[in-house]
């Protein structure tokens, strides 16, 4: 690595290069008059092209473009029609954006978030490497995503700025990228980026040759040398690494071959095969322990990821040993995030991370991978403890994903953006989910103001830039015995008081939602209405999620083949490992929650177009992209998590349920050799992939199938089984509901375990079930409770 980093300090001439000041998001001028070459083919020294009563205006240090892209572009502008707005600062007077480049034939926002740079961004592509190829100049790859902080300030810096765009168009082929919609790309060249500077983020830029290598790279940059308290700019910068790639093609030809070597061994993990056992289990916790923040919950120091203290680990490890230590690391990390400003504690749902090491201060972004990760954490959490607070949460979450997530089709949107606009009509992060007291007083009069205030910590000096984060300092009891009033009256305060803020701050202008449908974290959010349904025996959600996986099936499902993204009606690009392991998962949670063959069957279905096509059939586990993918430089196969569990973990804890539901073998193999080819992983770094120990868990418990068989015709004594199946903690199962008739022969037919088996005397009856072996049946409940509330993993 130092050998690396020494070529990169050669091909800058010796200067100090930094990958960024540490802004990430984990991570008015004159516009130059150009000539400009017109259908015609004659010279006009204009500034634009003009045809059909458009103007497309050349972009600064770049040539016209062709006849045929002019053409798509204005297909595109009456296909977006009048209610379209360019998101840039360079306007005609008529509101029209002055400039316009090949990202606004794309759907992804992000990408369309640039399609009025006056840089001459490509979309990802062959067209971009021919053309840099052609012209013999290098690539400026730029990596990000839509409600990225760090991606609008560097775009607002740099790529509107038309100094740094001419520049970026004379001597480069700028290529952007939604690492939403590209996880692959995004993958590959962050591991450059990490093995160039050791730490990662977004924005991200990357210097690569038109062959697609990298040779230098970094997160942001501010523009110009000296801005915010940078050495060197942005601006400097491109001057400097172009300067070497023209004049040391060798040491560009050295640093790129070492870089794609270590790209490649970042992301194909050492050769396992060694399936990993138990104790590993005991070293991820006795290593969560040690990190353990034992004032705010969660792992020490800042920023704090809710990710970062893998709470459903901890639930399980508590019901496998009784360790009460890890049972109260688990609760206090739920509650201080509960009570946090990284909750959105009128309108819920949780934002990305916080930046302090009290949950207090979030970045504002909301994502949906992170809201489903955590309903169904908060879930287990209230199965364990039987806490109202975690309940709470996950409803308020649901009630957050219904009202501002959900599209109209059924699927989930994927995101929405940290800054907001304020009543001055500037862009600020934060300003929607901010308060300032007078604000309260304003919409709750000064009484009511006063004790929402001292619920909420609201003062008139606030807590971040001058306004405030609401977030809940003291218990309820508390704050209720200092006002003098009851526990239940202060609930009902702080109730009608969310329900007055929420209406009010719908009236501000909303943070940009981005409304591309992913079909990996709608996987997530089904799963999560799935168990959330099931647990807390609420049809409603079951529906919603119902709906969601049909939208899927319908949408991105096609010729046999799960597309990733769903935008502007059109699905787009090839599944990611993520997304078939991912909504596989949810298949199966729903298949639980609501008990029709079709899903289960879509499960099936889908695994096996997972295994044909992704799955490493020599060494075991699952490439991120399928053998019919685009050919890169590097093909990963996950195995640590990240924002969201690795597809490796989520698969092959997929593969230990599809056995325990079919007793098939080939797929606890799978399963096995899924965890071996990471087993290096386990010994290394096992909170890297903590997802994955949840399969380890599972397949070292004895996990139960539930078969609870109904009359055809249920009464509320007939779901005495499944309400009492509810409330008790039992991770490693699976659950399968049948109705006596066809119905149970349908499922019998491709589930051997629930063959044959009836009700008694047109009664409910519930079976459990082991390694495809099935006790007797309860007729009771108290029966039946007995059976499954066994604490210890493996206890007969």
């Amino acid at each position: 690595m130092k050998k690396i980093y020494t070529i990169i300090m050669c091909l800058t001439v010796c200067i100090v290069m930094f990958s960024g000041t540490g802004y990430a998001a984990y991570v008015g001028e004159t516009a130059p008059q150009f000539q400009i070459q017109t259908l015609s083919n004659k010279v006009v020294d204009s500034g634009s092209f003009k045809g059909n009563d458009k103007i497309i205006r050349r972009l600064p240090g770049a040539k016209v473009f062709n006849m045929k892209l002019q053409e798509q572009i204005k297909i595109m502008e009456k296909k977006r029609g009048n209610l379209y707005k360019p998101r840039t600062r360079h306007l005609e007077k008529n509101g029209r954006a002055k400039y316009t480049n090949r990202l606004f034939l794309e759907s992804s926002p992000y990408l369309l978030q640039h399609a009025h740079n006056p840089v001459n961004w490509y979309p990802w592509g062959d067209e971009a490497f021919r053309t840099a190829k052609e012209k013999g100049l290098p690539i400026l790859l730029s990596i990000g995503y839509s409600t990225c902080h760090w991606c609008h300030v560097m775009e607002e810096e740099s790529f509107e700025d038309h100094e740094i765009a001419k520049y970026m168009n004379e001597n480069y082929i700028a290529i952007k990228v939604d690492r939403e919609e590209r996880p692959d790309v995004d993958a590959i060249y962050m591991s450059a980026v990490q093995a160039i500077t050791g730490r990662g983020g977004w924005p991200m830029t990357v210097w690569l040759t038109p062959d697609r290598k990298p040779f230098h790279g970094g997160t942001y940059f501010p523009a110009r040398d000296g801005d915010r308290g940078a050495s060197m700019g942005f601006f400097t910068l491109l001057s400097k690494v172009k300067e070497s790639y023209d004049q040391n093609p060798a040491l560009i030809s050295q640093a790129t071959t070492q870089l794609v070597g270590i790209i490649q061994q970042m992301l194909t993990p050492e050769k396992g095969g060694t399936s990993p056992l138990e104790p590993v289990l005991q070293i991820a916790v006795v290593q969560l322990k040690n990190s353990y923040d034992k004032i705010n919950g969660g792992v020490m120091g800042a920023p704090k990821f809710p990710s970062s203290m893998p709470v459903r680990l901890l639930l399980r490890y508590y019901r496998r040993t009784s360790d009460k230590t890890v049972l109260a690391m688990a609760e206090q990390t739920l509650l201080k995030m509960a009570a946090g400003g990284i909750y959105d504690q009128v309108g819920g749902g949780f934002h990305r991370y916080a930046t302090d090491e009290k949950w207090l201060v979030p970045h504002f972004e909301k994502m949906l991978y992170d809201n489903a990760l955590l309903i169904m954490a908060y879930l287990e959490g209230y199965q364990v403890t039987g806490l109202k607070e975690f309940k709470q949460i996950v409803d308020e979450s649901l009630l957050y994903i219904k009202r501002e997530m959900t599209a109209p089709g059924g699927g989930f949107y994927s995101a929405t953006d940290a800054d907001s606009v304020t009543p001055n009509g500037e862009s600020e992060e934060g300003y929607y989910f901010t308060w300032t007291k007078k604000e309260l007083e304003t919409l709750l009069g000064k009484r009511n103001a006063g004790a929402v205030a001292a619920y909420f910590d609201v003062t008139a000096k606030g807590n971040f830039e001058g306004r405030n984060i609401l977030n809940i300092k003291r218990p309820p009891d508390v704050t209720a015995q200092e006002l003098k009033i009851s526990e239940a009256a202060l609930s009902d305060m702080i109730l009608d008081a969310k329900s007055k803020l929420y209406a009010h701050r719908n009236q501000r202008p909303s943070p940009l939602r981005d409304e591309k449908i992913l079909t990996a974290w709608n996987g997530l959010m089904i799963s999560a209405l799935a168990r959330s349904g099931l647990v807390l025996g609420n049809s409603e959600y079951i529906q919603t999620a119902k709906k969601a996986a049909r939208f899927i099936l319908s949408h991105l499902f096609q010729d046999n083949q799960l597309f990733r993204s769903y935008m502007d009606g059109k699905a787009m690009h090839n599944a990611y490992l993520d997304d078939y392991a991912f909504f596989v998962a949810a298949l199966l949670d729903l298949f639980e929650a609501d008990p029709d063959p079709y899903w289960f069957e879509s499960a099936v279905a889908l695994e096996k177009i997972m295994s044909a096509h992704f799955e490493d059939k020599a060494d075991g586990g699952y490439f991120m992209t399928a053998d019919t993918h685009e050919h890169l430089i590097a093909r990963e196969k996950p195995g640590q998590d990240g924002a969201v569990p690795s597809g490796n973990a989520v698969a092959a804890m997929s593969l230990f349920r599809l056995y325990e539901f079919t007793t098939n073998d080939k797929y606890r193999k799978r399963a096995v050799n899924t965890l071996g080819a990471f087993s290096r992983l386990f010994e290394s770094n096992p909170l890297g992939v903590t997802e994955m120990l949840l399969a380890l868990d599972y397949s070292q418990d004895s996990p139960k199938g539930v078969v609870i068989v109904s009359p055809q015709k249920t009464s509320s004594d007939d779901d005495r089984f499944l309400d009492a199946f509810r409330k008790i903690y039992l991770p490693n199962r699976v659950l399968i509901q049948i109705q006596e008739g066809a119905h149970a022969e349908k499922i019998g037919a491709f589930l051997p375990v629930a063959k044959g088996k009836k009700t008694a005397e047109g009664k409910s009856v519930a079976y459990i079930c082991e390694k495809g072996i099935c006790r007797l049946p309860s007729f009771t409940v108290d029966d039946f409770v007995e059976k499954l509330k066994i604490t210890h993993v493996g206890e007969q």
